[in-house]
């Protein structure tokens, strides 16, 4: 197995940092507990089309290169770096939590997102199943789910995605944003490979669970030359529906991905870096609202042509989603409680 040794940038709210001298060590995985009293997250940001989200864990596995929730790491005094990978803290009262949440009178039954910041399948849930025990929770009370995740671990869920979806909506999208294995292990090392990731998006489509493939992120000189492909291959298991999210890399992400790509892919990094650039205004990053998920310019508005057009041919997105005729969400009714009539 492929082990990284510890590589963290400068953490901007810690007040020490740690220099190797000599050989630097192993990135070894260290689980630590959130005893949070709070498992809902909310969002108000207008590039999203969410405001609830669940993140039963913080920190990720998959060590995706590329990945916007790295900063995040940085509140808990770890690092953006191999920290983000091997430091993880799990919720172990996450479907506890949520049970109460949906108690609570004030809760309507909106739309819950797993994940907003890291994937709700990453390999510990493989043992601790809190995303699993969060979804037997929607289920249970008739919530409404969407689903993202790049791992095929979704497959041991879908028992439970059957019995949700029986009560309530449900959703899965698969994120792939390579179509070439190679690409994929370079920047996202520890995740399932594409055609492996597709063969979930069939499993699922053959359950009848609604599922949708994720170009997310667009790398610039990387996924754009994949995206039909992707798109196509997709569409071909089953996916009705495609998203598209142009790289962002906020903060501390900017330096993790450039070690990473000048590392894994020397020959490709600058070409990379400066089609990047060239979409965000000079700059690697770009934070504004409607700008940050699509990126300006030639070439961003490019690839996302290249995007609608591909979707327009395969009949991608086609579909409209329609609200649901009336409310799912229902608290069971608690034993020796009576029952309305009316």
């Amino acid at each position: 197995m492929l082990v990284r040794p510890v590589s963290n940038p400068p953490n901007p709210w810690a007040t020490s940092e740690v220099e190797y001298f000599d050989e630097i060590p192993a990135a070894k995985l260290e689980v630590y507990e959130d005893h949070t009293r709070n498992i809902l997250a909310t969002n108000d940001s207008p590039d999203l089309g969410f405001r609830w989200s669940i993140n039963p864990y913080r920190g990720c596995y998959h060590a995706c290169a590329y990945c916007y929730a790295r900063p995040t790491h940085e509140y808990l005094s770890f690092g953006a770096g191999t920290d983000f990978d091997r430091k993880i803290t799990v919720k172990p009262r996450a479907p506890e939590l949520l049970r109460e949440a949906f108690e609570k009178r004030s809760w309507k039954g909106e739309v819950i997102v797993f994940s907003g910041v890291t994937d709700c399948y990453q390999p510990l849930e493989a043992s601790y199943r809190l995303t699993r025990g969060c979804l037997e929770v929607c289920a249970e009370y008739g919530n409404p789910a969407g689903i993202i995740t790049k791992a095929p671990l979704i497959e041991r869920d879908l028992d439970v995605l059957v019995a949700l979806r029986e009560r309530a909506r449900v959703s899965v999208t698969i994120s792939i944003p390579f179509f070439d294995e190679e690409k994929a292990r370079a920047i996202e090392p520890f995740v399932a490979t594409p055609h492996r990731r597709l063969r979930t998006i069939e499993k699922l489509a053959r359950a009848g669970i609604d599922v949708g493939v994720n170009i997310a992120p667009m790398i610039p000189g990387l996924g754009d030359e994949d995206l039909p492909k992707t798109l196509e291959a997709a569409a071909r298991a089953g996916a009705t529906h495609a998203g598209f999210v142009f790289l962002r890399l906020p903060g501390s992400v900017k330096a993790v991905f450039e070690e990473r790509i000048r590392a894994a892919l020397p020959l490709r990094a600058a070409k990379i870096l400066s089609k990047i650039r060239d979409a965000r205004g000079g700059k690697l990053y770009d934070s504004r609202w409607g700008k940050r998920q699509e990126g300006e310019g030639v070439y961003a508005e490019q690839a996302r042509a290249l995007f609608d057009t591909t979707c327009r041919r395969l009949g991608l997105n086609a579909r409209e989603i329609e609200p649901p005729s009336e409310p799912t969400f229902a608290r069971p009714p608690k034993p020796g409680h009576q029952l309305k009539l009316l």
